[in-house]
């Protein structure tokens, strides 16, 4: 039977791996590169970019992410009551205080972030704070602590940091292919089948970015509920937030494609999830999160 241990463990086996994923995918776009253009100096180049994005995901994650976020620290003075409720439940998790940040957005949401528990940091929207009673801001810190006691943050950030470098390279490939021009003394057909690849390989990188984000989100969401929930005994308090969050239809200014994985709500709003978006959604649907924590409360 899976337990919270065997959780840990498989989110470090999939942290390699996705480092593993990161390095062959920048490899293989070197090396397509390379040969399109008759330069094999490109593939040494992707070679070096690989593996210091990778370093960089895995020092530099939560600061990448902060900043895509917009956030700021939440001194003490200014926000005691958000500090003090990180800090009593963190004594309760038995984990160091993260750092705690305001997210200046009136979408009501949260991530936490950080490659362990000493360098944890939580964030939350003013939205959050002004449409949640205590006892609800309390499930929600409780879940992102959840998440930092769970090892789920290096994982998370590392791949915002990596699936967001993806589509950039997605895009950049894009361009060289309208604009640049390849080898001119390549074979013809060995042309158009390096073209044909290409092409490919733009349509397919954002979709294999986001089955990345659903491998690893949706299961994490509903244990981080449930860890939670524990830590605060009080299931009901997570559930009133999530119906509240959820309620909410308008996205967050700076919602972003990379980092949607890492809230503790789809970040783009109530609206994003009619359609066949749905099926792309990086967070299980609420109302079986609410049953799962109903379940807990029986």
């Amino acid at each position: 039977m899976a337990t919270i241990y065997t959780h840990k463990s498989s989110n470090v086996t999939k942290t390699w791996l996705l480092v593993g994923v990161f390095l062959a995918v920048v490899i293989g776009i070197g090396y397509f590169f390379s040969v399109y253009y008759g330069n094999p100096g490109i593939l040494t180049i992707a070679i070096i970019f690989s593996v210091v994005m990778n370093i960089t995901s895995f020092w530099y994650s939560d600061k990448i992410a902060l900043s895509m976020a917009r956030a700021v620290p939440a001194t003490v003075e200014r926000y005691p009551e958000l500090n003090r409720i990180v800090e009593n439940l963190s004594i309760t998790a038995g984990l160091p205080k993260p750092r705690v940040y305001i997210i200046p957005d009136m979408a009501p949401n949260a991530f936490a972030t950080g490659r362990n528990a000493k360098h944890a940091a939580v964030a939350v929207t003013e939205g959050l704070l002004s449409m949640l009673d205590r006892a609800e801001l309390e499930g929600v810190i409780a879940h992102e602590l959840a998440h930092i006691g769970n090892k789920d943050i290096l994982l998370q950030s590392m791949v915002a940091v990596l699936v967001g470098f993806i589509a950039i390279l997605a895009d950049m490939f894009t361009h060289s292919m309208l604009f640049g021009g390849g080898d001119r003394d390549n074979d013809s057909k060995a042309g158009n089948v390096l073209m044909i690849v290409g092409i490919v390989f733009i349509i397919l990188s954002p979709i294999i970015a986001t089955l990345i984000q659903l491998a690893i989100s949706r299961k994490r969401e509903y244990l981080a509920d449930a860890s939670g929930a524990l830590l605060t005994r009080y299931p009901e308090g997570l559930a009133s937030a999530l119906r509240k969050i959820s309620s909410y239809s308008h996205p967050m200014a700076h919602a972003s494609n990379a980092t949607a994985h890492m809230y503790i709500s789809n970040p783009f709003g109530a609206k994003a999830k009619q359609g066949l978006s749905g099926l792309f959604m990086t967070h299980p649907p609420v109302e079986k999160r609410l049953l799962a924590l109903a379940e807990m409360g029986q």
